[in-house]
């Protein structure tokens, strides 16, 4: 039996329904995300597992035991909000120890567990200093102390790194995932950033509409998507219609006529190459089109190619002139094959 259990959970606000029959499986010990789009459902599943909001449907199980009918303070869970909601008149160990002392601790169980979590955190010598002195990186690790020290059934992120700059960001993120492999404790991570996803998870729901998608390990998501949707909000933001050919390649089905099943066909735009019109070959998907948009991105340009009544994203490492007539050329293992009607033009992608 998996440590966290959630089966057919609902969760509406009047009339709307925000979380639609989910179910999910955690293992004890296992990091998973949410990652989805601005008003998906993940934050309202993360919540609903807090106890912060009430499911009409569905179980949650921890353990075994059915924690769904029970407040927020009885269910042993810890939360990590994106503000981190630190009391500002407080010390850093002051803020560590607040949860404890809300739970009748003795004063020198309180001092041991608060030094316990500094010297976790590497934050020895910040004991005494006020949280207000940190740096935003210092504060989530602060944050994080205080939910760690009660010593939760199961820790709750909710976007914790959003407000940091890039580069805090990104040293921080393994920061947590080591600490949290070496604490060992149950994990769910809400993002909106796949890379955070793909970085800190051992696995990834993907979340649209209130359903969960896809759930699976980060290679799997993210090489094998099982839909249109899941490869475009995983970077394969790049969509036309293709349709077979008598080599067992594809050609866009703008204008094609005659030929094999029309699939859609995403693909990343650096799995594609740039090439001159006239040197495009091969058995690959080659598109042919005009350069709109030339965009330098630092390690070489990002083009806007307007191609098969589409537009259509490709790197390369030189720089090439708005309207040149140019070709993208796709390898067939880089294409990602759906049935039409999972186009992603019209939804959101982030």
């Amino acid at each position: 039996m998996a440590y966290l259990a959630i089966e057919n959970l609902s969760v509406s606000y009047g009339a709307s329904r925000v979380l639609d029959r989910v179910t999910l499986d955690v293992e004890r010990g296992e990091m998973i995300a949410l990652l989805g789009s601005s008003g998906c459902g993940k934050t309202t599943l993360l919540r609903a597992i807090a106890g912060f909001i009430r499911p009409e449907a569905g179980s949650i199980r921890v353990d075994g035991k059915d924690i769904a009918p029970l407040p927020p303070e009885k269910r042993n869970t810890a939360m990590m909000f994106q503000s981190y909601a630190l009391w500002p008149h407080m010390s850093v160990a002051a803020n560590i120890g607040y949860g404890l002392v809300m739970r009748g601790w003795k004063k020198d169980a309180i001092a041991a567990r608060v030094a316990e979590m500094l010297k976790l955190l590497q934050l020895d010598a910040f004991g005494p200093r006020p949280v207000t002195q940190l740096s935003g990186g210092q504060r989530q690790r602060v944050a994080l102390g205080r939910a760690l020290a009660v010593d939760p059934t199961l820790l709750l992120l909710d976007e914790p790194m959003s407000n940091l700059d890039y580069k805090v960001r990104i040293e921080l993120r393994h920061e947590l995932r080591a600490l949290q492999k070496r604490v060992g404790i149950t994990s769910v991570y809400v993002t909106h950033d796949r890379e955070e996803a793909l970085t800190l998870a051992d696995r990834i729901a993907v979340i649209d509409a209130g359903r969960v998608i896809q759930f699976g390990t980060p290679e799997e998501i993210f090489q094998r998507p099982t839909s249109a949707f899941v490869a475009g909000f995983m970077g394969a933001d790049n969509a036309l219609d293709v349709v077979g050919t008598a080599s067992g390649a594809y050609t866009p089905a703008n204008g094609a006529t005659g030929q094999g099943p029309r699939l859609r066909a995403h693909f990343r735009s650096d799995a594609a190459r740039l090439a001159p019109a006239s040197e495009a070959g091969g058995k690959a998907l080659v598109i042919d089109g005009v350069i709109a948009q030339t965009i330098y991105v630092g390690q070489g340009y990002r083009y806007r190619v307007r191609a098969a009544g589409a537009d259509i994203w490709v790197h390369a490492p030189e720089r090439v002139a708005e309207g040149t007539a140019a070709s993208v050329v796709v390898p067939l293992d880089a294409l990602l094959l759906f049935p039409t009607g999972q186009s992603t033009n019209d939804r959101e992608v982030a």
